[in-house]
């Protein structure tokens, strides 16, 4: 008996709309099902997420996921839940990104599997690119009316001036396009089944209407969606001040992917452990149960941050991210302050006071340093009267002279200096 892919979705809080007879068929055979992606960029970021694990889920339950990268439809732009086009891409950029997107969903997909429901990727721009109008106006356009098309949520939200530039015919056939896609997968990869994000719904179910025009009425294909992904307060999920969370690396260091999940609220996280990890339903509640005894302890947080951490980027990246976080909490070393990459460096010391200074002003004594060159210190005799404390440190190590000269010898990364006074308070100091 295989895994039931609905329920799955459902106790996860994955589900938002499903066509009837979905789940039938889903118990009846492996179903071979596909979703989206726009390649506009060559990394994810964690919006993604929810579609990847979908994919995720429905592998596991014994069917077959295809990604589809929209490289046709990336050149044209949806304008589902988007109040304005987007740009568009070149041939050379958009297989860049393919490659990039492969590699990053291979983590959660396994399409080296001998099994029959390995994953693939695909990309439209592959059956689209020698398709000419004509064409598409022939096989296509006729079978669906324009007073069908105009019904979508999509569009009206377009024509009735919710968005300042209207609706170019352009984005208006994008709903016939990603339809096309559903009925050439069908044809092609016996593909019955579409999933997507709650706004694709209008889309992804003019795909399953052109199916049935075009082929006939005893042909059945159907389409589910998860849920826009939000935050407790209403907010946008995944974006903050200093914009998406990516799951590239060189775009977010793990360090700031592992606090994003560090930081999200009680509510949300309990939401979250569902969406994002692969954990079972026993795990998860014995974890709901523990947090809710000492909300203090953030267990529920940290597992989060733990399970994507390593199921995004790896057990190596994570451990980092751990010594990175115990840097501004913990008793680390300067030898911990040099294992970090200049990024993760930088993200651990975001929001304290940072200072300049010259290089030709190194060799002074530290508490002219420290006075004069960048007043970490309000006076001379404060930083005296720490330093014979214990209070104050230099990349993590005490301070016992104050009259010890800091030299090139001292810079992080070759640039950087860092000042404590007392446990909290930190200076960062470049060097230039």
């Amino acid at each position: 008996m295989r895994k039931n892919f609905v329920e799955e979705l459902k106790w996860r809080g994955m589900l938002a709309q499903i066509m009837p007879g979905t789940e039938e068929l889903l118990q009846k055979e492996m179903v071979t099902a596909y979703l989206g992606t726009d390649p506009t960029a060559d990394s994810l970021h964690i919006g993604h997420l929810c579609g990847i694990m979908m994919l995720r889920h429905l592998q596991r339950c014994g069917h077959k996921p295809i990604i589809l990268v929209g490289g046709a439809t990336g050149m044209i732009g949806d304008p589902s839940g988007k109040s304005q086009e987007r740009n568009l891409l070149n041939d050379e950029t958009l297989r860049h990104n393919q490659e990039c997107i492969k590699a990053q969903v291979a983590k959660f997909l396994d399409f080296e599997s001998k099994e029959p429901n390995a994953a693939e990727m695909v990309n439209n721009y592959d059956w689209m690119k020698d398709f000419t109008f004509l064409d598409f106006a022939r096989e296509v356009g006729k079978h669906i009316t324009v007073n069908y098309m105009m019904a979508k949520e999509s569009v009206q939200q377009r024509l009735n001036g919710t968005a300042r530039d209207g609706l170019s015919f352009t984005e208006f056939t994008y709903q016939l396009l990603q339809g096309y896609d559903f009925l050439y997968l069908y044809q092609h990869k016996g593909v019955k089944l579409q999933l997507g994000g709650n706004d694709q719904w209008g889309n992804m179910t003019t795909g399953t209407e052109l199916i049935r025009r075009t082929l006939g009425n005893d042909v059945e294909t159907f389409a589910l969606t998860c849920p826009l992904i939000t935050k407790s307060d209403g907010k946008k999920f995944g974006k903050t001040e200093s914009g998406n969370i990516w799951l590239d690396p060189k775009r977010t260091t793990p360090y700031r992917f592992y606090q994003f999940w560090l930081n999200v609220s009680d509510e949300d996280a309990e939401r979250y452990i569902k969406i994002f990890t692969s954990l079972d339903k026993e795990t998860i509640d014995a974890l709901v149960e523990e947090h809710k005894q000492d909300p203090g302890r953030r267990v529920l947080q940290k597992r989060l941050a733990e399970e994507t951490t390593v199921m995004v980027h790896s057990q190596e990246a994570l451990d980092m991210a751990i010594e990175a976080s115990n840097i501004l909490f913990g008793k680390a070393t300067k030898e911990a302050l040099e294992k970090l990459d200049e990024q993760t460096f930088l993200d651990v010391f975001d929001g304290v006071e940072k200072f300049e200074m010259a290089k030709d002003q190194l060799g002074q004594p530290a508490i002219e340093l420290f006075t004069t060159v960048c007043p970490v210190f309000p006076s001379k005799g404060e930083m005296r009267k720490m330093v014979q404390g214990g209070g104050v440190s230099l990349n993590k190590e005490k301070l016992t002279d104050q009259q010890r000269p800091v030299t090139s010898d001292d810079l992080i990364d070759g640039k950087y200096l860092l000042a404590q006074k007392g446990k909290k308070n930190y200076y960062l100091i470049t060097v230039k």
